[in-house]
């Protein structure tokens, strides 16, 4: 990679990360020493690029919050590497929120031109998806999950046990763990602050839990 295809790497590395970035892994990413990274984020920053250096734990390089960048433009190829990516885990179902996945693909392929998307077709043609995919999960709990999870929300959950019995719980979903064979729910139970991993295709029925009412004073009621 050549300094100037490698310039706008890195400006496209710290758009796709608003928080600090360390020059050790700006170097680590694009194989370059750490002199090399400094020269190159002065230029960066000579190119009129708003680049600071935030201190601290979790500090690093960043582009300024503020600042509006141009809309992303990808090649067909970088286009089908992502489709490609997001159609095996959607068919393997590695990951459960198949209808987010779905909505982000149809904005990368639309984000292309005609010809792009064209050529995109015919990458994905040519490939095949072999293998045992994890079990099934309901849509409306993949959905339930999905924003508990991003909303930070409880969620009542209604699980089946490896002997078919059920139990009943409400928990905080804590992530998500994709195995090829099962996705797993790392849940904390909010009553006993209990962790313990759920599968997903045995989640029976899952609640969205409101959260209680604020009393006078702004306090629980």
């Amino acid at each position: 990679m050549d300094r100037q295809a490698r310039l706008f790497a890195i400006a496209e590395y710290l758009r796709g990360r608003r928080t600090g970035v360390t020059a050790a892994q700006i170097a680590e990413r694009f194989g370059v020493t750490l002199r090399t990274v400094y020269r190159d984020l002065d230029a960066l920053r000579s190119a009129d690029l708003p680049l600071h250096a935030e201190q601290g734990r979790g500090g690093g390089y960043a582009l300024d919050r503020h600042y509006a960048l141009p809309p992303i433009n990808l090649s067909a190829r970088e286009a089908a590497v992502l489709v490609a990516l997001g159609a095996y885990a959607a068919r393997m179902r590695l990951l459960p929120f198949a209808e987010t996945l779905e909505a982000a693909l149809d904005k990368v392929r639309g984000a292309l031109s005609a010809s792009a998307q064209r050529e995109l077709l015919k990458v994905l043609d040519g490939l095949q998806f072999v293998g045992v995919p994890a079990m099934p999960a309901a849509a409306a709990v993949r959905r339930a999950v999905e924003e508990a999870w991003f909303g930070g929300t409880a969620l009542r959950v209604r699980y089946r046990r490896s002997d078919e019995s059920t139990s009943e719980r409400t928990v905080k979903v804590a992530g998500v763990i994709m195995e090829r064979h099962a996705t797993l729910v790392h849940c904390v139970d909010v009553d006993t602050g209990e962790a313990r991993h759920y599968r997903l295709d045995r989640i029976d029925v899952a609640t969205p839990v409101a959260a209680a009412p604020a009393g006078p004073g702004g306090g629980r009621g």
